[in-house]
């Protein structure tokens, strides 16, 4: 019974580790800008093939 206790708090010491790396994520700006990457390859230009 006390390795259920064990994997829990285990479980639970991840899923704060997550949680923590998500919420920096967002603070520091990585999903700020979700438009462009989708339509940037419609922007680029074709490379010249000889």
């Amino acid at each position: 019974m006390s390795v259920i206790f064990v994997l829990i708090l285990i479980s639970m010491v991840v899923a704060g580790g997550f949680l923590a790396l998500f919420i920096w994520a967002v603070r520091s700006g990585q999903f700020d800008d979700t438009v462009t990457p989708s339509i940037r390859m419609l922007f680029e230009n074709k490379k010249k093939e000889k």
